[in-house]
């Protein structure tokens, strides 16, 4: 069973929602959030991303984290944030182009992610842990949401729906890439109980993203209850938003590498025909492939290969010996063309391997290639959702970067104080 709980959130004042929503402060550098910050001076980029405005500092130096404190109380102390007197879950609702998803705000229990019912699928970094740690604690509040998933349910969607219908958003925020964030605050007692109730009988709950941010409350609570001390029962909440399994969107995540050595761009290439049967699309300005989900790994491995101006289909047979994690596309690239072709032995931490999210246009890597800064660019298919859920169940851990989840939730939407 998993639990979910209300809190009362803070939140920008009315009318400034606009203004202070930002991406999430892991899909841009220092540099661009410098360049936001710029535009838009309210940016909660000033909070999430404090390194962006003391460059000159080590950004994981305790003065970062003691900016993005004192920026916030200055935020809270101006009025431009407001706590919500009650506590409460929240719809959050995000109009991407033709599409609608819709997800639960609320928060989840850490406990449950130590004891499995929050489950993982990806590794987390020690220096992004660490650095986030720090941000939590030193805020005192969870200033980004965690991303879960859960199976399809009839009567959450249906809860969600009425809490929408006839009604204006209480908040609402358009992001840079033209998505609209919306949310709805819901108070009655009881849809408050009766979702208490349907998520104690769901057996499990999924990270789509946030896998940091997780391990990070996780950690507070840790620091906190140091030498035995007991910590506020807030402290063990974190901030999530809950989304139904059909209510999200995969992508895949494209690889870039900076270079090929020891090979030649025509050497990479005949190593690859070895090995896969290879179909040149000609005019990359009209190459035409689809990126689809890859479900339960039944079908041939196939990738997308940007080389000297032409993009490649390559595919590899699928082993049907093989079920497990190696059946998927990216631990098939990893093994058997940036191990032994280039010696990519470490897909976290090599310089020479960069990586796209997949909900970006093939355009840009190709603009990334052809401008020279890399060598080439692998578009990868996306993984379906249920796979995801499976290799969480069996205690695996996909390769780095693996899936990239639309939608992408804003932070300064909604901040849960710890205590």
């Amino acid at each position: 069973m998993v639990h979910i709980y209300p809190f009362k959130a803070v939140r920008p004042a009315p009318g400034k929602a606009e203004e202070i929503a930002a991406v999430p402060y892991d899909v841009v550098s220092a540099d661009e959030a410098r360049e936001i910050i710029e535009k838009n001076p309210l940016s909660f980029l000033r909070i999430s991303r404090a390194d962006a405005l003391l460059p000159d500092k080590d950004p994981y130096s305790s003065e970062v984290y003691e900016l993005s404190r004192k920026i916030f109380d200055e935020y809270l102390d101006s009025g431009l944030f407001i706590q919500d007197e009650t506590a409460a879950m929240y719809v959050y609702r995000v109009h991407d182009g033709q599409r609608t998803y819709t997800g639960l705000a609320c928060c989840a229990d850490t406990r449950e992610y130590e004891s499995g019912e929050i489950r993982r699928h990806e590794l987390t970094r020690y220096d992004k842990e660490e650095d986030r740690t720090r941000h939590i604690d030193a805020m005192n509040a969870n200033t980004g949401p965690v991303v879960l998933l859960h199976g399809t349910h009839a009567e959450i969607r249906a809860i969600l729906k009425r809490s929408t219908e006839s009604r204006e958003p209480d908040m609402v925020a358009q992001a840079a890439n033209g998505s609209v964030h919306e949310i709805f605050t819901i108070t009655d007692e009881a849809d408050l109980t009766r979702l208490y109730e349907i998520f104690v009988s769901i057996p499990a709950l999924y990270i789509a993203d946030g896998h940091h941010r997780c391990k990070s409350a996780v950690n507070v609570v840790e620091k906190r209850s140091q030498g035995g001390g007991k910590v506020p029962e807030e402290t063990h909440h974190v901030l999530a938003v809950v989304f139904a399994e059909d209510e999200v969107k995969v992508h895949g995540y494209s690889r870039l590498l900076t270079d090929l050595a020891p090979l030649t761009p025509d050497n990479f290439l005949k190593k690859i025909s070895d090995i896969a049967h290879v179909t040149l699309y000609g005019d990359a300005d009209r190459a035409q492939f689809t990126l689809v989900p890859k479900i339960g790994g039944g079908n041939d491995h196939v990738f997308h290969l940007y080389l000297k101006g032409k993009w490649y289909e390559c595919v590899i047979p699928r082993n049907p010996k093989i079920t497990d994690i190696r059946a998927l596309d990216v631990s098939v690239l990893q093994e058997q063309i940036l191990i032994p072709f280039l010696g990519i032995t470490d897909p976290r931490g090599d310089p020479r391997l960069w990586y796209l999210g997949g909900a970006r246009p093939v355009r840009d890597l190709m603009t990334k290639v052809d401008s020279g800064e890399y060598a080439a660019a692998i578009a990868m298919q996306p993984v379906d959702v249920r796979t995801v859920f499976s290799i969480a169940d069996a205690g695996g851990i996909m390769p780095p970067k693996s899936t990239w989840f639309e939608p992408k939730l804003l932070s300064g939407l909604l901040i849960h104080l710890l205590e």
